[in-house]
C-alpha cells in the first residue's frame, strides 16, 4: 500500500451537482469522478474506492447523496466506508444545505454564501446565511460528517443553483471557491491544485 489517494468529498449529486461539481473540479486541477453522480448514490464504498484508485491524479472529487432518506441512506454508507477505508485520505467535504426536515444537520467550520463571501457558520439551500435556525447546516446527506472528524467541512447551499449564483454556465464559481478553502484548509501539499 502507498501513501493514501487525497479525495474531497460533494454532499450532493443530482444532475446539476454533477455538472456544476465537473466544472468546479477542473478550475482547481482536481480529477472529478463523474460515475459517483446520482440522486441517490447508486454505488457502493467498495465500488468507490475502486473507481478512486483509477484516477489519473489527485485530489479526486465524489458526489454523494442520500436522495433525502433520514438517517444512514446510501450516500452516507458510502462515506462512512471511505472516511475509514485506509488507502483513502479525505480532505474535507462540502455539506451541501437543503430543505429536508428532521435532520440532525452538521457542524461547518464556515460556508461559502450566495455572494462567494466566507461566513462563519451554515448556510441554507439558497446560501443565505440568515436563513439558517442554529448552529448546524441542515441536508440529507449530512448527518454522519460530524462523526467522521474530518479535517474540514466547508458549507454551501443548492450547489450549481443558489439563483443561478453557482451556475455551470458561470464556471460554478461558488463550488469552486468552496473546493479551493478546503484544499488551502486541510494542508493538501500537492502540486497539481491551483
Amino acid at each position: 500500500m502507498g501513501k493514501p489517494i487525497s479525495v474531497i468529498v460533494v454532499t450532493d449529486g443530482d444532475k446539476m451537482a454533477k455538472r456544476t461539481v465537473e466544472i468546479a473540479a477542473h478550475n482547481i486541477g482536481a480529477r472529478c469522478i463523474s460515475a459517483s453522480a446520482g440522486n441517490p448514490t447508486t454505488l457502493t464504498g467498495e465500488q468507490l474506492v475502486c473507481l478512486i484508485k483509477q484516477a489519473a491524479h489527485e485530489p479526486v472529487v465524489i458526489m454523494l447523496d442520500d436522495k433525502g432518506k433520514h438517517g444512514m441512506g446510501r450516500g452516507e454508507s458510502a462515506l462512512a466506508y471511505l472516511a475509514r477505508h485506509p488507502d483513502i485520505r479525505i480532505l474535507g467535504a462540502l455539506a451541501v444545505a437543503s430543505n429536508t426536515e428532521f435532520t440532525h444537520g452538521a457542524h461547518v467550520d464556515l460556508s461559502v454564501d450566495c455572494h462567494a463571501d466566507l461566513v462563519d457558520g451554515p448556510v441554507d439551500k439558497l446560501g443565505q446565511a440568515s436563513g439558517c435556525n442554529g448552529d448546524v447546516l441542515c441536508g440529507d446527506t449530512v448527518e454522519v460528517l460530524d462523526e467522521l472528524n474530518l479535517p474540514v467541512i466547508i458549507g454551501i447551499g443548492d450547489v450549481g443553483k443558489m439563483n443561478y449564483a453557482d451556475s455551470y454556465a458561470f464556471g460554478a464559481p461558488l463550488t469552486t471557491k468552496a473546493l479551493r478553502e478546503i484544499i488551502k484548509r486541510s494542508g493538501y501539499d500537492g502540486t497539481r491544485c491551483h
